[in-house]
């Protein structure tokens, strides 16, 4: 048996290699096993690819208007789907491969295949013995393979997969997950999409831009269900307007599969059924963590709704064993992994960290318009007993806007009356991705709105409307 480590983690996506990286930089000796891809999901599957192709349908949105900009593009713009598929997945592999140099470079010891905890500090690694969902990423120069490890600490950081639905069991041909989504031949005619949070609606606008008709359906009332409200109503409208067609508060309740389309039962709040022809189904609902195999049942790990119990210092119920990301719960974000995984290091480095605060986890999504949020909706503040103050401030007013041809969007921002705490933040509109982090930090650092309201913010931009908003809830908007 090799040497025992300080820290072995299992899974290198976004949670499992930042874990990695800042044990070593802590001074532990540490490994991390992976049995696919260096980034997980996220940075070869998911986060990543995605935004590359989202953003060669914004090129594409923007190039379809050019006479808008008084620019001339002739003849008519078109696309090559391969190409654009081809940038995505070298994107992917270009960060892959830093991710590989990262651990070098940190001296983490990378282990390839499939790992299983045996009690006692004990890593089995075996061969991987499933077929990977994706071919097979180059491995990293001097990984190790398969064996019987030691360590003082484990982090089991796995990752999640795409949730299956009864009824919608995906084939690869006329029912995708999104690996099938990332990577089409072709561009089928038509599109049902099942699902409508961030993961559903990003496909949606990335399809519907290249001229696919894209059905969106959503089994609760509202699209986007973790959104505000107000933020969800004005989504659904836009992309409506960009002609997707939306059935929220609808289930699939039948599927017919037929030689290369999909005929689907969807049945209302109300019961009433209709059915819809695509030519190929998207189940984009949602995400189940990967806890089997890992023997965790044996050595009597909690496990909670379908995810691994922690603290707030990933912690689980068994000494030295820890679990960060999405196995560990939601919200099922990549940021919120990398911080929970460098949380959990520095505690088992004995450094004291703050525990993460999940109310401050920002939430994005890319499709078009843009939107973001951080904190607590309207509707859950005023539930959680909060006099609220609330601010609006359309893009339509907004110069930077205007100028850009984005004048469609809205911040929103959510204050206690008595404090003037910020509860929350919501934004729809252009960059709005970008935007939200000056929220994240102002709810960090406890800023009060009148600190807000005093913050000189730079003209002309887009972030003019964050304060703007601020100014609103306390009835001093200037240019509304």
């Amino acid at each position: 048996m090799p040497d025992p480590y300080d820290l072995i983690v299992i899974g290198a996506g976004p949670g499992g290699y930042v874990a990695a990286i800042r044990a070593a930089q802590l001074g532990l000796k540490t490994a991390v096993v992976e049995r696919e891809h260096l980034g997980g999901i996220c940075l070869n599957w998911g986060c990543i690819p995605t935004k590359a192709l989202l953003r060669s349908a914004d090129v594409f949105r923007v190039a379809l208007h050019a006479a808008d900009y008084g620019l001339v593009v002739q003849p008519a713009p078109s696309f090559d789907l391969a190409k654009i598929v081809a940038r995505s997945r070298q994107v992917s592999g270009r960060l892959n491969a830093g991710v590989g140099f990262l651990l070098k470079k940190n001296k983490v010891d990378v282990i390839i295949g499939e790992a299983r905890l045996s009690g006692g500090g004990r890593v089995m690694v075996e061969p991987t013995k499933k077929a990977p969902m994706t071919p097979q990423a180059p491995l990293p120069k001097g990984a190790l393979g398969p064996g019987d490890y030691q360590a003082k600490n484990i982090i089991v950081a796995t990752g999640a997969r795409p949730r299956v639905l009864p009824g919608l069991e995906p084939d690869g041909r006329r029912i995708w997950t999104y690996f099938e989504a990332l990577k089409p031949e072709a561009l089928p005619k038509s599109l049902l999409v099942v699902g409508a949070g961030a993961i559903g609606v990003e496909f949606a606008s990335f399809y519907r831009t290249f001229g696919v008709e894209v059905t969106l359906v959503e089994a609760l009332p509202q699209i986007l269900p973790a959104e505000d409200q107000e933020i969800a109503a004005l989504a659904r409208k836009s992309f409506e307007k960009q002609g997707i067609a939306i059935h929220s508060g609808t289930k699939v309740s039948g599927l017919e599969k037929r030689a290369d389309s999909v005929v689907a039962t969807l049945t209302g709040a109300d019961r009433a059924s209709r059915q819809i022809e695509a030519e190929r189904v998207l189940a984009a609902a949602g995400v189940v963590a990967n806890t089997e195999g890992l023997g965790l049942e044996e050595l009597g790990i909690k496990i909670e709704r379908g995810v691994i119990a922690i603290d707030g210092f990933g912690r689980t119920n068994v000494a030295g064993v820890y679990a960060i990301g999405d196995v560990a719960g939601g919200p099922m974000l990549a940021h919120k992994a990398e911080h929970e995984g460098v949380v959990c290091v520095e505690a088992i480095a004995g450094k004291n960290p703050h525990p993460l605060d999940k109310g401050r986890i920002p939430g994005c999504t890319y499709c078009h318009p843009q939107i973001a949020s951080v904190g607590l909706t309207e509707q859950k503040a005023k539930e959680a007993g909060f006099e609220v103050k609330v601010g609006r401030f359309p893009l339509l007013a907004n110069g930077k806007a205007i100028a850009l041809g984005e004048p469609d969007g809205l911040v929103k921002t959510i204050f206690d009356a008595k404090t003037g705490r910020l509860l929350g933040a919501h934004l729809i509109g252009a960059e709005a991705t970008e935007l939200i982090q000056g929220f994240v930090i102002a709810m960090n650092l406890e800023t009060t709105e009148e600190e807000l309201m005093h913050s000189v913010f730079p003209h002309p931009t887009l972030s003019e409307a964050m304060h703007e908003s601020v100014l609103d809830a306390f009835g001093r908007a200037i240019h509304i």
